[in-house]
């Protein structure tokens, strides 16, 4: 990009995507939304000279819908990314295409099976995310083509209609002299709700990076202190949405609840950080995911940290509840995600209940189970390495470490050494990621002692 454009950005752009860490239903794989914004999106947008502006960046201190629908309406570009088939992404690209016939660009992880029927007309543009994250030479891949793309639709004369709305229904008005005015009179009735928050100017996406950062060095403290900070912004920031809606006599409106990947994120923070003790942060963090409905959640990351809380509140307690929780936690998780995480956790666990078990058949139960989702596993393993495997060696190291896992459990001893030692070839500095060998080697270890006491031996000897 110019100096020229670094320094005045000729328009700007507002993007349409969810946020955070989000699961996508039809695959079930889970993307991180935010690595696409920061590293893709808002760079394209910056190269071709427009400012870049997503909802969680526009401070305000009344109602966010009325900035939101203005940004829908007068950015010069809008880029919808329909990842995760969010609905909230899907309805404010149905607004846009309703108030401006050009300039929207629509964007999508290549994991969606098919787009639906109202937009499968619409040229969609795909990258693709490698695990949570992406590959290097995808975000540069595909930030130039998004770049090349918003700088051709503001360079062309006349602008081609993007718009089903417009492309279909020929000879409609232009509707964004009237609209400005109808935003123009709203801003004019609630100066607040488009005013920006003048006492603080830090941004929720600022907090996050941070908190990103804080995390990414270990820091689980200073992480759930800027987590715990953008809640209550954000709790904040909800309120006053509230008094501004009663006080221009908006019926029916109700209070926007939390976001799960804020309480997902500070929940993760709470228990890393072992703090005021480690089995009190456990506890916190219980209590916050207990608000995200765990018991018939369908999100794998809230299932997933469900399952790994009560493992280690089983852990640290002993109480055979918690061990009932983690087992139903990851049990979920899997048959909804079929992944190498919460299978081998939920298996695991199920061992480690049959040894509990007062009942002898009850325990067979568990026992037997265990094998069957290693075996699932296995095949996860073995598809997830094939071309190569996932990027980044320490996504390599714990699909391999797993695969060892799972081999053990099925009872091959000598498959499982010597997955395990391919695992640990994976390591560029083995003294630096010594934890990742030794957690494997303990979670082994614990594994064995589960295998030797088989539940399975009462019934060779009662001839069973």
């Amino acid at each position: 990009m110019s100096a020229e454009n670094q320094a005045q950005p000729r328009g700007t752009c507002f993007v349409v995507m969810g946020f955070g860490k989000k699961t996508d239903f039809e695959t079930g794989r889970t993307l991180d939304l935010d690595k696409t914004y920061r590293n893709i999106i808002r760079p394209a947008v910056e190269a071709a000279g427009l400012k870049c502006v997503r909802a969680d960046e526009i401070p305000h201190s009344g109602i966010i819908d009325v900035p939101m629908y203005e940004q829908l309406l007068g950015a010069d570009v809008v880029v919808a990314d329909l990842s995760t088939s969010n609905k909230n992404a899907f309805y404010e690209l149905g607004v846009r295409h309703a108030l401006r016939p050009e300039t929207t660009i629509v964007i999508c992880e290549d994991g969606i099976k098919a787009p639906p029927f109202d937009v499968n007309h619409v040229l969609i543009r795909m990258y693709r995310h490698m695990g949570e994250g992406i590959d290097f030479d995808e975000v540069e891949r595909f930030r130039k083509v998004l770049s090349d793309a918003i700088t051709a639709v503001c360079n062309k004369d006349p602008r081609d209609t993007d718009s089903p709305v417009y492309t279909f229904l020929r000879g409609l008005p232009d509707f964004r002299k009237a609209l400005k005015g109808v935003a123009k009179a709203a801003a004019e009735a609630s100066p607040a709700a488009v005013a920006g928050d003048a006492h603080d100017g830090e941004l929720y996406s600022a907090l996050m990076e941070q908190a990103d950062e804080a995390q990414d060095d270990g820091d689980f403290v200073t992480a759930r202190a800027l987590l715990l900070r953008l809640r209550r912004k954000m709790k904040e920031a909800a309120e006053k949405e509230a008094a501004e809606a009663a006080r221009n006599g908006i019926e029916g409106f109700r209070e926007r609840p939390e976001d799960p990947y804020l309480v997902q994120r500070l929940a993760l923070a709470t228990y890393k950080s072992k703090q005021p003790t480690p089995r009190a942060a456990l506890e916190e963090a219980r209590d916050l995911l207990a608000a995200l409905g765990p018991a018939t959640s369908n999100d794998t990351e809230t299932l997933g940290m469900w399952g790994s809380v009560h493992k280690r509140l089983w852990e640290t307690a002993g109480d055979r509840a918690h061990l009932d929780e983690a087992v139903r936690g990851y049990e979920r998780g899997f048959y909804l995600r079929n992944d190498y995480y919460n299978g081998i956790n939920f298996a695991y666990l199920l061992n480690a209940r049959a040894a509990k078990r007062a009942s002898r058949a009850e325990a067979v139960a568990d026992f037997v189970q265990a094998a069957r989702v290693r075996r699932e596993v296995l095949d996860i393993c073995e598809a997830e390495m094939r071309d190569g495997g996932p990027p980044g060696y320490e996504q390599k190291y714990w699909v391999l470490a797993t695969w060892a896992e799972a081999l053990l459990g099925t009872g091959d001893e000598e498959g499982a050494r010597k997955k395990f030692a391919e695992a640990c070839a994976v390591l560029p500095d083995p003294q630096k990621d010594e934890w990742m060998r030794e957690s494997t080697e303990e979670q082994m270890g614990k594994l064995r002692a589960l295998l030797a006491d088989s539940p399975l031996k009462y019934v060779r000897e009662d001839g069973g």
